[in-house]
């Protein structure tokens, strides 16, 4: 499992002309789901999410986590995050989780960030053509690959 996770002053992702997911500050989580994910990845990437300390405190240096500043979160599904550029010119996204794996594997990263952040949180939609808007507060953006555990 991998996720892109950026600190954001705020972010909504919407479809078509509806917003679906809206936050002020906090973290917009890109997550890409391939076929080997299992809970185990889930419940690691969602302990490493919420506690990474990476917004300011009063010295401004890194040290508060999204829990510590009750920041908000935004979860969007993102296939392409696991993208083979490797032979020619066209991503290739055979390591990407289908449909009938991904989904409630994305529905079960949902619900276990909610479990550790101890409150709801702000989606996409799996699947919808989304249209994604932030403020990348830093900037600060993060690649964490569950496999690689960097």
């Amino acid at each position: 499992m991998r996720a892109v996770i950026q600190r954001v002053a705020q972010a909504e992702v919407s479809i078509a002309t509806t917003t679906v997911g809206k936050i002020n500050q906090g973290l917009l989580i890109l997550v890409g789901i391939e076929e080997q994910d299992k809970l185990t990845d889930i419940e690691w990437l969602c302990r490493k999410i919420i506690n990474m300390r990476i917004f300011a405190d009063k010295a401004q240096a890194m040290n508060l986590s999204v829990q510590d500043i009750e920041g908000e979160l935004l979860v969007v599904s993102q296939f392409t995050l696991h993208a083979s550029t490797k032979k020619g010119n066209r991503p290739s996204f055979i390591k990407a989780a289908k449909p009938t794996i991904a989904i409630p594997l994305y529905k079960k990263f949902i619900e276990e960030l909610e479990k550790q952040l101890g409150r709801t949180i702000q989606t996409g939609e799996f699947g919808a053509d989304m249209k994604v808007s932030l403020v990348n507060d830093g900037p600060v953006t993060i690649i964490i690959d569950s496999k690689n555990k960097e």
